[in-house]
């Protein structure tokens, strides 16, 4: 006989799977601005700028929701190891998703350029304009979007094995589509 899979917060599911394509985009769109000098160079930065920021706000929101609402339980029978990979993986997933747009702020400040969102709103600047600055910001923001790729990699890798190897609910608890009983 089959269980109910015990759901995450609804709240914590929108916000999931808006930011999903959001980060991934923004992964792409990074790479991209990396291997392009043509022209296309100034389109990809002008999507970065306000798809960081909206990430920046939804993983406020996120990590907001999370500490009101705790993720459901995970299945009794997962490894003690296991558990606390699950949980670190994903407060590292925050604390990156939180300090890509950070730094990335902090870095077009360092260097001087405003970070300008639609309709003409700029913020304002999160570090002193100075070039060294900048130059270690720049390759902290590189490092932490390798680090997040990794991370968002076995992140979607874990949710694979619960579902096609486990079949445990751990995957249908944030996608209920998928089926909401236990086997």
């Amino acid at each position: 006989m089959s269980t109910p899979v015990p759901l995450f917060h609804a709240r914590a599911r929108l916000l999931h799977w808006m930011m999903a394509p959001l980060v991934v985009a923004m992964l792409f769109i990074g790479i991209g601005m990396l291997s392009t000098t043509s022209s296309a160079y100034a389109l990809l930065l002008a999507i970065h700028k306000p798809l960081g920021v909206a990430i920046l706000v939804l993983v406020l929101l996120r990590i907001h929701t999370r500490l009101r609402h705790p993720p459901p339980p995970l299945p009794a029978d997962l490894p003690r190891l296991q558990r606390r990979a699950a949980t670190l993986s994903h407060w590292l997933l925050y604390a990156l998703l939180l300090l890509m747009p950070v730094s990335g702020w902090a870095m077009l400040s360092a260097a001087g350029y405003p970070v300008t969102l639609l309709a003409g709103i700029r913020l304002p600047p999160i570090a002193p304009h100075d070039a060294g600055l900048f130059a270690w910001l720049r390759g902290a923001h590189h490092w932490l979007a390798l680090l997040l790729f990794a991370t968002f990699l076995l992140h979607l890798a874990a949710a694979l094995f619960h579902a096609l190897v486990r079949r445990d609910g751990v995957l249908a608890s944030m996608a209920p589509w998928l089926g909401r009983r236990r086997r």
